[in-house]
């Protein structure tokens, strides 16, 4: 193990930062890899209010395509963009047409489920040493653990958290031997107490898409 905090420190650091967030926002990019070699990037704005809504607005692809989960019944409603907006429609979080390769749900994606998986890949359910590099502004944390979302299997996580908000900054993730399978990026992460009203909530006509 390398020098800096323990685990128990950082997980005690991002969990007390966590609690202090209400809502927030953040450009988010992931670059998706197949052998090691890029095969698509996606880019988005990514919107999340405690405890459960998120809206993301897609950059490349999809521009203007708008995700956004509210209902009681969690489904999410997908609003294309420009004139494919009247093909709106709400899906279940597991539907094949919101699948990743990653195994990662829709519904899984905000900053307190990362810092939970966080706090296991680097205890319970992490595989040997775990190292630690301080690069300034940002801690560096490698591990090999159990994978956050495919069962059985092991990925080498490097967690970059930033030091100024204790939030995480990117997380890449690599098979046991080092093979770069996927890295996302959060840009600045702008914390909001308050969203403009229907941010999240969809429009009376929006009610009636279907798909399941």
């Amino acid at each position: 193990m390398g020098s800096g905090p323990t685990a128990v420190e950082i997980i005690s650091h991002l969990n007390s930062s966590w609690q202090k967030v209400r809502g927030y926002q953040t450009e988010t990019e992931v670059a998706e890899y197949r052998n090691g070699k890029l095969q698509i990037t996606k880019s988005f704005l990514y919107s999340f209010r405690k405890p459960r809504d998120f809206r993301i607005d897609m950059h490349h692809p999809h521009r203007g395509t708008s995700l956004i989960c509210c209902d009681a019944e969690g489904k999410i409603l997908v609003r294309p963009g420009g004139i494919g907006a009247v093909f709106k429609k709400r899906l279940s979080p597991d539907n094949r047409l919101l699948a990743d390769p990653s195994g990662q749900r829709i519904d899984q994606t905000d900053l307190g489920l990362l810092i939970r998986n966080i706090g296991h890949s680097l205890t319970d359910q992490r595989r040997g040493d775990m190292k630690v590099t301080d690069e300034g502004g940002r801690l560096v944390v490698e591990s090999v653990a159990s994978d956050h979302f495919l069962p059985g299997v092991l990925t080498r996580y490097r967690f970059v958290i930033e030091k100024g908000t204790w939030l995480p900054a990117q997380v890449v993730e690599l098979t046991p031997e080092g093979v770069l399978k996927r890295v996302v990026t959060f840009g600045t992460v702008n914390l909001l107490s308050d969203f403009p009203p229907g941010f999240f909530i969809s429009d009376r006509e929006d009610r009636g898409g279907g798909g399941r």
